[in-house]
């Protein structure tokens, strides 16, 4: 039974996003003086195409069952190759702060929206008191 209609399961979704493209985001503010290294960003045409797709091979007793799902780690993570400095190092931390800052404003959206609706089954579950 699914209470929200699949909302839930879209919100943990965006919040995977959100936490690949903070990890992708943090990664060059760590190495902004490292010789050579190369942004990495996150895309979410690629990120979604890959959901799609991702499927394993399980074992299945009837050729009705439904294939499982798998979580895909890195997919849509890439290298920008521009270089910005004499050394190679292509991140530019002014716009990766403000790629940061507009992440965490992202996230902490799907995460009040989650929390909403926590709390809307439980005042449903507690009968409204």
């Amino acid at each position: 039974m699914d209470l929200f209609g699949g909302t839930i399961s879209s919100l943990e979704k965006g919040l995977s996003f959100a936490t690949l493209k903070n990890k992708a985001i943090t990664q060059n503010i760590a190495n902004v003086d490292t010789p050579n290294y190369k942004t990495k960003e996150v895309s979410f045409k690629d990120v979604l195409n890959d959901a799609k797709q991702a499927t394993i091979p399980a074992y299945r007793t009837d050729a009705r069952h439904y294939d499982f799902k798998i979580n895909i780690g890195n997919s849509g993570v890439y290298s920008n190759n521009f270089r910005s400095r004499a050394n190679g190092n292509a991140v530019n931390m002014d716009a990766e702060q403000a790629k940061l800052a507009e992440n965490t404003i992202y996230y902490n959206a799907l995460i009040d929206r989650v929390s909403s609706k926590f709390s809307t089954l439980n005042n449903v579950v507690k009968g409204g008191r």
